[in-house]
């Protein structure tokens, strides 16, 4: 076994463990980062995941070695994606925690999560474009989504390296932490998502993912429907309760 998952307080942990291949994943790999992300999604004791790599780097992409011998998904899109979950559309929030390099299908698994927290040393980069590889796990449509068209197809085009400092520039990345922090950083965001109410939270998080593949008119009405099962569910009601009685007044309990 290449991926851990580990549940502490509300948060799952989910890591990519080959260090010796800088975390590269091969179908095996996939596999197994589709299983804990399927083990995420029904785990009702957890709320909020957080996917890292183990010993300084998030993940190179998808081993092109064992890519060379013959290895690779099909692209058929109702299989799973060569680099596992980024075809999943979970109901809950992930995190990514990159430290080292979060490049080529390593940079789309990032993609694929809700925020990303990158250390300050980290880098992120289409570095596939020198080799031919395409990318095939939803990058060419999350990437442009993310940071806008122009400066995606500069990225993708070239396929230069990308800095921390510059990926937060631009959108790329949430949040910058120290050399060797971002899991904490990561998981102590994720604690601050988990510590909310929970099916606002959810259903808000899905309404602004499905809008992607609407017009403004279903759009609407899809927000519509989220937010009036989030009303039927007693949870707004609770949470205006504990605000009259001075809970949060002065913006205290926001993630900051």
């Amino acid at each position: 076994m290449h991926v851990r998952y580990e549940l502490n307080d509300r948060v799952a942990v989910v890591t990519i463990d080959r260090p010796e291949r800088r975390n590269a994943v091969d179908n095996e790999i996939a596999r197994e980062l589709l299983g804990a992300f399927a083990r995420f999604e029904s785990d009702a004791a957890g709320d909020v995941a957080v996917l890292t790599g183990a010993g300084g780097t998030f993940c190179a992409g998808f081993d092109l070695r064992a890519f060379a011998e013959g290895q690779l998904q099909q692209l058929d899109p109702s299989l799973p994606a060569p680099m596992g979950p980024t075809r999943l559309q979970l109901s809950k929030p992930v995190i990514a925690a990159v430290e080292g390099y979060a490049v080529a299908g390593g940079m789309e698994l990032a993609l694929w999560c809700d925020l990303r927290v990158a250390a300050s040393d980290a880098v992120f980069g289409i570095l596939n474009r020198r080799f031919g590889v395409p990318l095939v796990d939803l990058g060419t449509i999350r990437l442009p989504r993310l940071i806008g068209h122009s400066i995606a197809m500069d990225l993708i085009l070239t396929g230069r390296q990308v800095t921390a400092v510059e990926a937060k520039q631009i959108g790329l990345v949430n949040r910058l932490a120290p050399k060797g922090e971002a899991l904490n950083s990561a998981v102590a965001l994720a604690r601050e998502l988990a510590s909310f109410p929970q099916v606002a939270l959810r259903n808000d998080r899905m309404a602004a993912i499905q809008q992607w593949f609407m017009g403004e008119r279903e759009a609407m009405e899809n927000e519509i429907r989220f937010g009036l099962a989030t009303l039927a569910s007693g949870e707004p009601l609770e949470g205006a309760k504990r605000f009259a009685e001075g809970d949060g007044r002065h913006g205290e309990g926001i993630v900051s």
